[in-house]
């Protein structure tokens, strides 16, 4: 960030003492300023840290501008550099012609005629620094997004742990579709305790039990290592850890875990000790036969460290796995904070069309993660997909826009999309984010340029055809023109971490998420490719013959405000709250910020007065809902809203409070501040996906969690 904790005004205004006065007027504005004696000068002093630029009008006419139109063009895209041009005859076509030109060269300029009040030059000055310090509040949003994201990309490739619960009062288990993979079965299956009990080797079974009842009776962690009979009947070695928690009365209530398949590891480690047991007897054999023996010495060692390798990087691979649902709840927060503030930064630049366009840019790029970081969480939790009618023509043509911007100009995008086709039973955004997904490998199998061709048809399967069922389809088919791949290479495209990419270009978790996404959709993934020609990908998915939602079925425009109301918002995390405090300010009520339940707390038994409550839920020392039931012990009438990144409050929160998903938008917190207020509940839908990662000006209505047959119409 050169020079942007330090912005200046810079002054071009060669005539008498225009510069002198400029630049008095610019320190009453609270700006310093710098004045250069030419126009190619100006043009080279001109960087991120100059907050305005300062330029009278017969200084510049008839000059090259060539200089300052490159710098202008090429400014980073957060950046929009305000000018002040002072003239003798306005800004207008009519009356000064060559202001038109200056406005083409210049962008975000404003004209002031001479003479002028002193107080119209400030009160200028001071619009335009404030415009620009949002700039750089802009790009310290994106900057931080783009360091988020790589963190959350991490953490994806690494995770490798599958989640249970396991309540104590029923025995009732919970489980992950990573867990019941651990233990040899299929997502679909249904899995008892009893059954994964049995499930252990003999020989480990009552040292697992045993220790399962040490951590109910004494509340120690539990970690243990066993061996697992498969139902196929193979044999692996799993780890298992987990937290006792227990209701606000101490009695126990379940047990709360995870758990990874250790058998490489475990296999590594047999190796390593066999190796050692081999190593010894060579050892013991070179005092009789050292020059026979000294050729196998090194075969041995070399064995052993590749043993020894894989140990290493098995251990850090589930270390840095256990971070992988931190680090989404830490980047949804995140997110939070973009949104909100990009949200507020709009309603400050409405008529800047370029500023608009930015804003609009970064708030598409910001659901996008938030979608992305939903996804992370509802797969940790074993959540449904939200899978409707969706028109897949309509989708592909919304995207065009976000697709020509992803693959870039070097490639020419080709669709082919019948108006005539049924919907498909699908989740629009897991869709969206696929094709995206698909678009960008295309673009890197065409370094230098090509076509990409989108197109839609409709396929019939008669008596079920490998993955797919019998029925009707809807293909969608991205082909490219690119470098394609080798039948071998071709075999392993969708096997998790398999990249083609240079290190650090590409995660292996693409085309493996894409196939995913489609079996769980009932359809599949169909890749076809040859060296030199290029490789098309189709995804096939059910149709139906139920209609997609309509605007007026599924979507209601954002509530209006809710009266002037003081509000007490309570959050840890300093940025979520005053992006939160922003948008409650925007809306026109007064806030009141604690940063923890207990501060919180002490300002309610203070005696102040509160309409309403918003709390976070994840915070140290008391959680939202813990604080939530103490003002209700307080004052049971005061409305709270509970605001949490997560589709599901953990087993045993025994309270009732609307909920309001991170992140969100202003609209969607205006909305739950009237339900709130009106003592209205709203739904959770079951899919654990935030309605409001769609846009801020439309809303999903009360149906988010209806089924999918609930108001369908037949084509």
């Amino acid at each position: 960030m050169p020079n942007s904790h330090d912005p200046k005004a810079l002054i071009y205004a060669p005539a008498g003492r225009d510069a002198q006065v400029a630049a008095s007027l610019i320190d009453e504005a609270g700006l310093s300023s710098l004045s250069v004696a030419d126009l190619n000068l100006f043009a080279s002093s001109l960087d991120d840290g100059i907050a305005v630029g300062v330029l009278t009008e017969e200084a510049v006419r008839g000059s090259d501008l060539k200089p300052v139109a490159a710098w202008v063009a090429g400014q980073p895209s957060w950046s929009d550099l305000p000018f002040i041009v002072l003239t003798q005859r306005g800004g207008g076509p009519e009356r000064n012609p060559a202001a038109a030109r200056l406005s083409e060269v210049l962008g975000n300029v404003t004209f002031l005629e001479r003479p002028f009040h002193a107080t119209s030059f400030i009160s200028v000055a001071r619009t335009a620094l404030k415009g620009r310090l949002r700039q750089y509040e802009a790009r310290a949003r994106l900057e931080a997004l783009g360091e988020g994201e790589r963190r959350l990309q991490t953490a994806l490739a690494a995770g490798r742990l599958g989640a249970w619960e396991l309540e104590l009062s029923s025995m009732a288990l919970s489980v992950s579709a990573t867990c019941k993979a651990i233990f040899g079965r299929e997502p679909d299956d249904e899995v008892k305790h009893d059954e994964l009990i049995a499930s252990i080797h003999p020989d480990d079974r009552d040292l697992v039990q045993a220790s399962l009842r040490q951590t109910i009776d004494t509340g120690r962690d539990y970690s243990i290592e066993h061996r697992t009979i498969w139902p196929d009947g193979s044999l692996h070695w799993t780890e298992v850890h987990a937290q006792l928690y227990a209701d606000r009365y101490g009695s126990a209530r379940k047990l709360v875990g995870v758990c990874s398949d250790t058998t490489a590891r475990k296999a590594a480690e047999e190796n390593l000790r066999r190796l050692n047991e081999n190593l010894e007897e060579r050892v013991r054999e070179r005092t009789r036969q050292v020059d026979a023996a000294h050729q196998t010495l090194l075969e041995e060692v070399a064995q052993r460290e590749r043993a020894e390798e894989q140990l290493r990087q098995s251990q850090k691979m589930e270390a840095i796995g256990q971070l992988t649902g931190g680090v989404a709840h830490d980047f949804n927060n995140l997110l939070m904070v973009v949104l909100g503030n990009l949200e507020l930064l709009g309603k400050h630049v409405v008529g800047d069309a370029k500023a608009t366009r930015l804003v609009d840019g970064a708030l598409q790029g910001a659901r996008r993660g938030a979608a992305l970081t939903q996804r992370l969480l509802a797969f940790a939790r074993q959540q449904d997909l939200q899978v409707k009618p969706v028109d897949l023509a309509e989708l592909v043509s919304g995207m065009n826009d976000l697709l020509r911007r992803s693959v870039g100009s070097s490639v020419s995008i080709e669709t082919i999309l019948p108006a005539t086709l049924p919907p498909a039973l699908v989740d629009a955004n897991q869709v969206e984010l696929a094709l995206l997904n698909l678009a960008v490998n295309a673009r890197d199998a065409m370094p230098d340029g090509g076509t990409l061709s989108i197109s839609l048809r409709e396929e019939q399967v008669v008596g079920g055809a490998g993955d797919l069922g019998e029925g009707t389809y809807l293909v969608l088919a991205v082909a490219d023109s690119g470098t394609g791949m080798d039948a071998e290479t071709l075999k392993k495209a969708v096997d998790p971490f398999f990249s083609t990419k240079e290190v650090g270009k590409g995660t292996g978790l693409g085309l493996s998420m894409i196939h995913g996404l489609a079996v769980q959709l009932n359809g599949a993934l169909v890749l076809t490719s040859e060296p030199g020609v290029g490789t098309t990908a189709e995804l096939w998915l059910p149709a139906t013959e139920q209609c997609p939602e309509t605007a007026a079925e599924g979507e209601t425009l954002a509530p209006e405000a809710a009266a002037r109301l003081r509000i007490l918002l309570v959050d840890d995390d300093a940025l979520i709250a005053m992006s939160s405090v922003d948008m409650l300010e925007d809306l026109g009520h007064d806030v009141v910020e604690a940063n923890s339940g207990s501060q919180a707390l002490e300002l309610i038994r203070s005696g102040q007065r509160f309409d309403l409550v918003i709390t976070d839920y994840s915070m140290p020392g008391m959680t939202g809902a813990q604080f939530a039931q103490a003002v209700r012990d307080i004052h049971p009438a005061l409305p709270i809203v509970l605001a949490t990144g997560y589709a599901d409050l953990p087993a045993g929160t025994d309270i009732d409070l609307p909920r309001l998903g991170k992140p969100y938008n202003q609209a969607q917190l205006a909305k739950e501040i009237i339900k709130a207020m009106a003592g209205e509940a709203p739904p959770v839908s079951r899919s654990g996906r935030n309605a409001g990662a769609s846009g801020a000006r439309l809303l999903k209505a009360d149906n988010v969690g209806d089924e999918i047959g609930d108001g369908a119409c037949v084509v």
